[in-house]
């Protein structure tokens, strides 16, 4: 900005005195804006990716990080929003509204912090890199199709699916609260790459929703055996492998079109 840096003093106290008519100022606020607008996008296409991976290749509490990461930048774009209607006020005949805009600015400011950090402090592998490794199944199976090289037959996926679904029977691996695809790998002999596209294409599931069918089948049998009906569903749901209640009930009433304890109820009621 010539007219501010390569002038007087008093010239430099002019041009701040009516700093809301000059071009230059209008200028820098519309850039910074669009700016901001482009970095909120690009944020969300980012945790919309990243979601897809984690549900393909997690089954643990990376995906309520995903979420909190989801509200953080939802909050983060109410508070642009915020400050975009602050700035538009600022070069109207309204100075007073962007001022109290400001205000709430500022007030909204430490809230948005103080939860930030008490989000890092209490679960610190909320901002765990993705494994830059893993790719989408699609990004996969276009992959081999570009280069003719098929990952397997229709009969070799028929083997590794008798032999993924043994394993999950006899090892019950889903009962680990932080399973990833990669465990899985390491126990079934058969590798990531072609593990997922067995899950995720053939099967039609993603990873997440795969390992939460055995979960609530296993979650089932606990609250039909009679012996556990003292047992609280908080404590079925951590010895199934989730770590949320939420998460749990979701899961259940997708798989059983009932909540747990209905479930419970239903069963109770018929055995009477």
């Amino acid at each position: 900005m010539p007219r501010f840096y390569m002038v007087n003093l008093a010239a430099k106290i002019s041009f701040l005195e009516k700093s809301s008519t000059r071009l230059e100022i209008q200028i820098n606020h519309v850039l910074i804006n669009i700016q901001v607008v482009f970095y909120l996008i690009a944020a969300f296409m980012i945790l919309r990716k990243a979601k897809k991976i984690y549900l393909e290749n997690y089954a643990g509490a990376s995906i309520q990080s995903l979420n909190w990461l989801f509200q953080f930048t939802m909050a983060l774009s109410v508070f642009f929003s915020v400050a975009l209607l602050k700035n538009i006020f600022k070069f109207t005949e309204y100075p007073g509204i962007s001022g109290w805009l400001k205000i709430l600015l500022l007030l909204f400011s430490p809230v948005i912090t103080f939860w930030y950090l008490y989000k890092a402090l209490n679960n610190p592998g909320l901002f765990r890199n993705v494994d830059s490794k893993l790719k989408l199944v699609k990004q996969i199976i276009y992959e081999e199709k570009i280069s003719e090289d098929l990952a397997a037959t229709e009969e070799e996926y028929n083997e590794e699916l008798l032999i993924l679904k043994k394993y999950m029977i006899e090892e019950k691996p889903f009962l680990n609260p932080s399973l990833t695809i990669q465990d899985i790998s390491n126990g079934v002999k058969i590798p990531v790459r072609d593990l997922s596209v067995l899950i995720n294409h053939k099967l039609d599931q993603h990873f997440y929703d795969f390992i939460n069918t055995y979960r609530i089948e296993h979650a089932m049998d606990l609250l039909k055996d009679l012996t556990k009906s003292k047992v609280t569903i908080l404590e079925i749901l951590y010895e199934v492998g989730f770590n949320s209640k939420s998460s749990f009930n979701a899961a259940f009433k997708k798989h059983t079109g009932k909540t747990p304890t209905s479930y419970r109820n239903d069963l109770c009621s018929s055995t009477l």
